[in-house]
């Protein structure tokens, strides 16, 4: 029923009963929680937040089918956005532009790397895990096949301390083929004399 219709009804009755007799409030909601159902429907998927709350964690049935260069194009996304995390608002201004320069590209390879080691149909299956590790944990990333539950490559950093040469950041990764064993090395980055902060700090 149009809402002019309704709204003529409530006048029409309240004055043929003199105002004794009022029509119930529920007219006007009939049709509330349909109204509104289309606009969420519309407004959700477009949420910003969502969307990228959700990139972590998305399954082959939410992403579907993804090529080679868009899935290394988000995997570096990821990348990049944990990594940050990880160093927190202490160490990442000091070392992003060198993390940029010199590891980043580094962890662009070995994603490439691990790209090409899957067929396309199979690539929506390998997501990025989901928070980097803080305190003193080595772990950045881990991208797993969500199909296994298993880890494919993980990216970690560890702070190494040369006598007399100060902190440095030595940025690596192990891979499923040796059962995480061999370090691949990604670049270092010097600190400082001090000790630095705890990871995510």
């Amino acid at each position: 029923m149009p809402n002019w219709l309704r709204k003529s009804f409530v006048v029409m009755v309240t004055i043929l009963t003199f105002g004794l007799v009022t029509p119930s409030h529920a007219i006007f909601y009939d049709n509330s929680s349909t109204d509104k159902n289309p606009k969420r429907d519309i407004i959700e998927p477009t949420n910003e937040e969502g969307r990228s709350a959700n990139i972590q964690s998305s399954t082959s049935e939410e992403i579907g089918h993804i090529n080679k260069e868009e899935f290394i194009r988000k995997m570096i996304h990821e990348a990049e956005n944990q990594s940050y995390a990880k160093f927190g608002p202490k160490i990442k201004p000091v070392i992003e532009n060198e993390f940029s320069e010199v590891v980043l590209p580094n962890i662009e390879k070995a994603i490439q790397n691990v790209a090409e080691q899957y067929p396309e149909e199979e690539l929506a299956f390998l997501a990025v895990t989901e928070r980097p590790g803080g305190g003193q944990s080595e772990k950045i990333f881990h991208i797993k096949n969500e199909t296994t539950d298993e880890d494919i490559i993980r990216f970690h950093v560890r702070r190494d301390q040369p006598p007399q040469q100060g902190y440095w950041f030595n940025f690596h990764y192990h891979t499923y083929h040796d059962q995480f064993q061999a370090h691949h090395e990604l670049g270092t980055i010097y600190w400082d004399k001090n000790t630095p902060p705890k990871w995510m700090s």
